[in-house]
């Protein structure tokens, strides 16, 4: 869902779908005249008007697709948590704790989808694209989702064995004061990278990385020039493209400093997950820069996307025997 949901993005398909039909919607055009009748719609809003004049009805299918895929895998991936949840509850595997969970997990996907949808009306009456505000929370809610099905699955495959199963051959490393500590800075690299996927979907929603292509220094100095030209001074962290690409830059080192010392405090207790951890950080800065001195093609900003979404799923792996 992340994956498809980064190319619909990098595409610019997500405003290829004026209307937002939770339950009709299901279906694409079916006919000719179904198709004729969507991109007329299309033709309405400014990105068509401004960017895509002349498009053609196969180039309009083209990032139609992406965006109903999108739409349709959001749609299943609620039927995959409600059908098995349904059973299992039915047959009485789970209790009042982890229904609400689960409930919990439900209704931010569904909050989820109506973020997007908000996210795609406010690009369609005066702007040419999605607010960068908007997109921001649709990405950053999309990765506390994950966090969120991540964690409960660890939660229940080693606190909840199950039948058949030998709980020993799950144990964790006893949890110690010195652990528990380590869990608390764990929570820091955790929100450090939830504030990073912020920032770099902002820098997405700016088309930031398409300026300022080198790497480490930015137009030629370490701190550029016109960081706060925006007036009130505050909209220049959200709304000027320097700052936006300077400061997500910047995150990114601390995020890797921050990661570095969680891997150093936790390399021996749980080697497996804190190397892993460390890997996935490697990767990432390689995408990052590499997206960010080729300008920004799509395979790369989809696998830096990814890359953010695996460091994360592995420091939350490192992190979770610390707080049992």
């Amino acid at each position: 869902m992340v994956f498809v949901g980064g190319v619909t993005r990098l595409t610019e398909s997500g405003l290829s779908i004026t209307e937002w039909k939770p339950v009709s919607g299901i279906l694409p055009p079916l006919s000719e005249e179904k198709w004729q009748e969507s991109f007329a719609k299309y033709q309405q809003i400014p990105e068509y008007k401004q960017i895509n004049r002349g498009m053609s009805l196969a180039d309009y299918k083209a990032i139609y697709w992406w965006e109903f895929f999108h739409r349709l895998l959001g749609r299943i991936t609620g039927f995959v948590l409600l059908l098995p949840w349904i059973y299992f509850a039915a047959k009485g595997y789970t209790n009042r704790n982890l229904n609400l969970r689960l409930f919990g997990i439900f209704c931010l996907g569904g909050l989820q989808g109506v973020i997007g949808w908000y996210m795609v009306k406010s690009g369609l009456s005066i702007r040419t694209d999605v607010s960068q505000y908007r997109l921001a929370i649709h990405l950053t809610l999309a990765f506390l989702l994950f966090a969120m099905v991540y964690w409960q699955a660890l939660t229940l495959y080693y606190r909840h064995p199950g039948k058949g199963r030998d709980p020993s051959s799950l144990a964790l490393p006893a949890v110690d004061p010195g652990l528990r500590r380590d869990g608390m800075f764990g929570w820091i690299v955790i929100a450090a990278i939830f504030l990073q996927v912020f920032m770099g979907a902002l820098v997405a929603g700016l088309d930031a990385g398409l300026t300022y292509n080198t790497f480490p220094l930015m137009d030629g100095h370490l701190i550029p020039s016109g960081l706060f030209h925006l007036s009130p001074w505050y909209l220049n962290f959200f709304e000027n493209v320097t700052m936006v690409q300077f400061q997500h830059r910047w995150m990114a080192k601390l995020v890797a400093v921050l990661v570095i010392i969680f891997w150093y405090r936790t390399r021996q207790q749980n080697p497996k997950a804190a190397n892993l951890m460390l890997a996935a950080l490697a990767l990432q800065i390689i995408l990052g820069i590499s997206a960010l001195i080729f300008v920004v093609p799509i395979p790369l900003a989809s696998a830096h996307q990814m890359g953010a979404l695996l460091l994360l799923l592995c420091s939350l792996r490192a992190l979770f025997p610390r707080i049992l």
